[in-house]
């Protein structure tokens, strides 16, 4: 008899740190990348994709658990979350500013996280 657990019976901080710990860079959002749920999520996930960032998205309205878990995690009250290398790095309005002066481009670079430096750059031609 196998005493493996399934990925929905592992507790919830487990299938948190492994989501974290296993992927790059790692957006839990409302939604999907493809299909966000709300405009905080829709803001975060339209600049990681604009980037070309190859990154892991996570639900959180698939699962309660994890929706309320994230926040304990990482000790951050509200969705979004992105991390980058297993570290939290912020929010909507973090992520937004970080963008605006690239940090979010120094953080990726020093992670060896690929992104589209031209399309980072036209982000805050944009918004300069």
């Amino acid at each position: 008899m196998s005493t493996e657990t399934s990925p929905q019976t592992q507790p919830v901080e487990n299938r948190i740190a492994d989501a974290v710990t296993s992927n790059d860079v790692v957006l839990f959002m409302k939604g999907t990348k493809s299909m966000p749920q709300c405009g905080f999520s829709s803001r975060v996930a339209g600049v990681l994709n604009f980037m070309g960032v190859d990154y892991e998205d996570v639900n959180v309205l698939a699962d309660e658990g994890i929706r309320q878990g994230i926040k304990d995690y990482s000790d951050w009250p509200t969705i979004p979350q992105l991390y980058v290398k297993g570290e939290f790095v912020g929010g909507c309005d973090i992520i937004t500013e970080m963008t605006l002066s690239g940090e979010l481009d120094q953080l990726f670079s020093d992670n060896g996280v690929a992104f589209d430096k031209d399309a980072a750059d036209k982000i805050r031609e944009a918004n300069g």
